[in-house]
Parts: structure tokens; C-alpha cells; sequence
């Protein structure tokens, strides 16, 4: 077993421990600490009666049972469903689709602790926001040019995936509209809080999060940013997202393409999707569940 003392992210002066604060408000431990796939600030092993296994069986799956915790924003020409990609798209899809609301995506990328990069020393959204969670960065005492390098390859990929995903098209106006923010999960929540500060300067009526599975605390929390955070499951052993879903493989571009074309993108009032389930659910829902416990989708539900 390596040595815990030799795994510490260190970047000059005392080695310490650190706690993840600030807009992204988890406890961490440090990284070495967390045991294998285990989560930032996912809470310790009980005896619950909850489920100990997958609830969902892939991410279509997840996004119909949240649907169904939407429903009272069916039918309603304000409300606009925004997908973090890649793994967001397919849970966003189907809300999108039972409630009669326009779909677009909207691009966050974590900014990942060099050689640690499951623990998030900050995040990029649409509109080139940088959001930086200081206490980490502090405690850590990472350079002004780390985080620089980092934010700058980030941005590359968020325009890559812009340009992918959007082409052409303009990004949606959320000015006064109702809002529900979609991922495939919460862990720590980086990534969420990220996309919440860039879409709050932009007006948005309400803001509403909402995912299949999250950790308890990171929901809570999220509550007090937003104004409403509807969450399916909340584990009292969360350990990761792709924990819950018998079916976790990585979402790819194409897939999140077809489903944004499949459904009226943008300022359109209703969306009138075709059932995409016997293309893209065929040929990328299939295979066993990943077991990998990263955040999924911009990189698994963080």
C-alpha cells in the first residue's frame, strides 16, 4: 500500500489537511483517505434499510422516473430543460420530453487538482465563468499558473463541446423563465454549483436542480442556492453516482447530438421529440454497468 503521506496533492509550503468549502461547501478529506471510488465528502458506511444497489437501469431510465417528480411544470411554455453534458443529456431528454419543454445543453468542466483530479479545485461554464473553490486552493496553496493551465485547457474542451453540441445555434435566453438545471447525479456538486453562478447572471425566473441520485448533504446545500432541488434518491451510503445505475457507460457526443436534435432545441415552446429509444438506447445503453466511480458525464455527475 503507498505510503498516504506520499499521495498528498502538494504544491509549496506545509503539507496540511483541507477542507472543501466556499461556493462548493463539502467536507473533504484527504484524498488518499477516501478509499477506492469512494466520493468527496460521500458519508461514512450505516446499517440503513435503503437500497444497497442500482435503482436505475441506464440514464434514460433515471430521467423518466425524475419526470415524474416534475410534473407540475408540464405543459408550460416558460420552462426550458437544460442537460450537463455528456452524462446530463439523456436524464434531461427524457424530463424534456414528458413535460412538453424545450431541451439545450449547457457546458460545465471541472477543474481538477493536478494529479488528483476527482477533487475539484474549481470549474468553467458557458460564458467563460470561472468559479474557483477557494478553501482548496488555499489550503493547497496551488500556483496562480496551475489554475491558469488548468482553466485554459478546460475552456478549449467546453468550446470543443459547444461547437458540437450547438453548431450554429445561439444559446438559449433563460431571461425569466423557469429553468431545470439536469444531471445525472450529485456528488460533491462542483460541476452543479458551476453551471447555478453562471445561470443566475443571466435572470432566469426560477432554478430548479434536479437529478436522479445525489449525496444527501450536497442536496442540501444546493437548496440554499437555488430555488427549488428535486433529487429522486438520496443514498445514506452514496458512495458514487455510477453506483446506482446498473447501466454507468460514458455518454458520447454523437449520442448527445441525436438527442438535442431530437427534441425542438432552444426558444422553441414545446418540444415534440420522436422516442429516440430504438436508435441511441440501442446502441449506447448496452453493455454492463461501469463501475468506475469518477463523476460521469462532463466527467460523472460532479
Amino acid at each position: 500500500m503507498q505510503n498516504p503521506n506520499e499521495s498528498r496533492p502538494y504544491f509549496g509550503g506545509q503539507e496540511r489537511d483541507y477542507t472543501e468549502g466556499g461556493p462548493f461547501g463539502r467536507p473533504v478529506r484527504p484524498y488518499e483517505t477516501m478509499g477506492l471510488g469512494a466520493v468527496p465528502g460521500a458519508s461514512p458506511p450505516s446499517q440503513s434499510s435503503e437500497p444497497r444497489g442500482p435503482v436505475f437501469r441506464d440514464r434514460r431510465h433515471a430521467g423518466q422516473i425524475l419526470a415524474e417528480r416534475l410534473a407540475r411544470y408540464r405543459d408550460r411554455d416558460d420552462v426550458l430543460v437544460l442537460g450537463l453534458p455528456r452524462g446530463g443529456v439523456p436524464v434531461a431528454y427524457e424530463v424534456a420530453k414528458a413535460l412538453k419543454a424545450s431541451l439545450d445543453v449547457f457546458v460545465v468542466r471541472k477543474l481538477g487538482v493536478p494529479g488528483h483530479e476527482e477533487l475539484a479545485m474549481g470549474a468553467v461554464a458557458s460564458g467563460d465563468l470561472q468559479v474557483l473553490n477557494d478553501d482548496v486552493v488555499k489550503a493547497l496553496e496551488i500556483p496562480e499558473e496551475i489554475i491558469e493551465a488548468a482553466a485554459r485547457r478546460q475552456l478549449d474542451e467546453l468550446r470543443r463541446q459547444q461547437d458540437a453540441y450547438r453548431g450554429d445555434r445561439p444559446p438559449p435566453n433563460v431571461d425569466w423563465r423557469t429553468v431545470i438545471l439536469v444531471d445525472d447525479g450529485l456528488a460533491t456538486g462542483s460541476s452543479m454549483r458551476a453551471a447555478v453562478a453562471a445561470l443566475k447572471r443571466q435572470r432566469p425566473k426560477r432554478l430548479v436542480v434536479a437529478v436522479p441520485v445525489g449525496a444527501k448533504a450536497t442536496c442540501a446545500e444546493l437548496r440554499d442556492e437555488v430555488d427549488e432541488v428535486v433529487c429522486v434518491a438520496t443514498p445514506a451510503d452514496f458512495l458514487a453516482v455510477g453506483f446506482w445505475y446498473e447501466n454507468f457507460s460514458p455518454t458520447s457526443d454523437d449520442e448527445v447530438r441525436y438527442l438535442l436534435s431530437d427534441l425542438e432545441i432552444g426558444d422553441t415552446k414545446r418540444a415534440t421529440g420522436r422516442d429516440a429509444s430504438n436508435n441511441t438506447a440501442t446502441k449506447h445503453n448496452q453493455g454492463h454497468r461501469n463501475s468506475s466511480h469518477k463523476e460521469n458525464g462532463h466527467g460523472p455527475g460532479c
